[in-house]
């Protein structure tokens, strides 16, 4: 038997309340019908007593306080998953607007699912390609990982979350691959792009798109991150893929949780953010692993834009709590001209250790990326250096310091949106940088290594110009 509630005791935003409701359950989806006939969908987000509030979807705009009638359907939000979601877009909710239909169930699944049970975590190994040579090269994304892009606004975090959607990939012996791509708050011709870009580069096939705009409500903000993990726990764990989960921007959407917090009535916390924004960003985050038995895998490059370039703002700065690493974005850099402008000294992969060197990318890998760090960090002291005596009064090694940085900036972080670099492209390019500098200065390789990579006479041939985009010198 279908019962109905008839009123509503309360509206206020997207918020309405009801009274004298019986046997309802915390997040269960309920069914609004209007005068006209019209269906809108809310869940419910208070119990008190016998009073219920939901938070509707599509809004409360023309909903009746009188006539309005509600209907609970006895199950929490969930969405149709399917092979077919590979090639396929939806909205925020879960639903097709791709003009393609809807597809056709293999199950239905509760969105808002759980994290991984430390117990049955595999520890993460082996990596994913990029064609990045700053992420490949010296911040490594590890399979299961969880890497988040901190960016400012105005910068190229959208045109790098392209470029790692077309790009990355798992060793091709290691399974298929896959991406689940999440778009929060974001403008009409920002999701153009990113619908456009991955089509015209063939990579559309293997994505599956979750979009939500800035003109949607904020409650499906909410519910796009976990519809999109949701999707890509059942592609890697039930169907084997290995997952590369890409959410931008996390900052539209812990707006969004601020608002919705607002319009309930709770007590504010750090810049107006709930006080639980740490528990809700890491449900989200902790559903990236591995787990033993299974051979698929869900890694995320969550994308945040930090407000005023704050790194110490609650979400950033909650993130980096969670997460495993960071890859930080340079306001200077962009301004430069450089692409991706990625900062090398503050970005991190925590786990990176574990998944590269011999059996992985290459023996030398851990080593030379460790002498990157120390000698661009050199850099930094030889530029605050020459700022105070002046250029001409450094050392000759300091000069050299000064020359690496440059080409360091020039040749291996910047790079073409279009280019796709291998990972022997990219460490045999590191160790042609590297030769610019004497062999005494290479302090975090062994002799054997150095002897068997440095390249005699790089100095002068990267000087003049004789490297290509790819770091084959000519």
């Amino acid at each position: 038997m279908r019962m109905e509630y008839i009123g509503l005791s309360e509206l206020s935003g997207s918020l309405i309340a009801l009274q004298g409701v019986e046997d309802v359950a915390f997040d269960e989806v309920a069914e609004i019908t209007l005068d006209s006939g019209e269906r809108r969908y809310g869940r419910v987000i208070l119990i008190d007593g016998d009073r219920v509030v939901l938070q509707v979807f599509e809004g409360t705009k023309g909903i009746s306080l009188e006539n309005a009638r509600t209907h609970f359907t006895g199950k929490p939000m969930d969405i149709a998953l399917s092979r077919e979601m590979l090639g396929r877009v939806f909205d925020g909710a879960g639903r097709p607007i791709d003009g393609l239909g809807e597809i056709y169930p293999e199950e239905r699944r509760n969105i808002n699912g759980s994290a991984i049970n430390p117990v049955s975590r595999q520890y993460p190994r082996s990596c994913i390609y990029t064609g990045i040579s700053a992420i490949d090269g010296t911040s490594t994304l590890i399979r299961g990982q969880k890497l988040p892009i901190f960016s400012g606004s105005g910068m190229k975090h959208n045109e790098l979350a392209a470029q790692i959607v077309r790009q990355a990939r798992v060793a091709d012996q290691d399974g298929e691959f896959a991406i689940v791509f999440a778009a929060m708050g974001v403008k009409n011709d920002t999701a153009e792009f990113f619908r456009r870009n991955f089509e015209e580069a063939g990579a559309l096939q293997r994505v599956t798109m979750f979009v939500n705009l800035a003109s949607d409500p904020i409650i499906e903000r909410i519910l796009t991150p976990r519809c999109a993990l949701t999707a890509a726990e059942y592609l890697a764990f039930d169907l084997g893929y290995h997952v590369l989960v890409i959410m931008t921007d996390m900052t539209s959407y812990c707006e969004a949780v601020r608002e919705f917090s607002s319009s309930k009535g709770e007590i504010p916390s750090r810049k107006g953010f709930p006080s639980y924004l740490y528990s809700d960003l890491a449900s989200l985050y902790e559903r990236a692993g591995m787990i033993h038995g299974k051979a698929g895998s869900v890694t995320q490059v969550p994308v945040l834009t930090m407000p005023n370039d704050d790194i110490t703002h609650p979400i950033p700065d909650l993130t980096g709590y969670i997460t495993e690493g960071q890859i930080v974005l340079d306001r200077d850099m962009d301004q430069k001209g450089i692409y991706p402008p990625i900062a090398i000294l503050p970005s991190l992969s925590r786990l990176m250790k574990d998944g590269i060197g011999k059996g992985f990318t290459r023996d030398d890998h851990p080593d030379l990326s460790n002498q990157l760090f120390a000698s661009y960090s050199k850099v930094q002291d030889a530029r605050s250096l020459a700022s105070v005596i002046g250029e001409d009064e450094l050392s000759d090694v300091d000069k050299q310091y000064l020359e690496f940085g440059k080409a360091f900036e020039a040749l291996f972080v910047n790079q073409d949106m279009m280019q796709n670099r291998t990972i022997d492209q990219t460490l045999d390019l590191g160790w042609k940088l590297l030769s610019i500098l004497p062999k005494g200065e290479l302090d975090r390789i062994s002799s054997a290594m150095i002897d068997a990579h440095y390249v005699e006479g790089a100095y002068k041939t990267i000087l003049s110009g004789e490297v290509s985009g790819d770091g084959k010198l000519s």
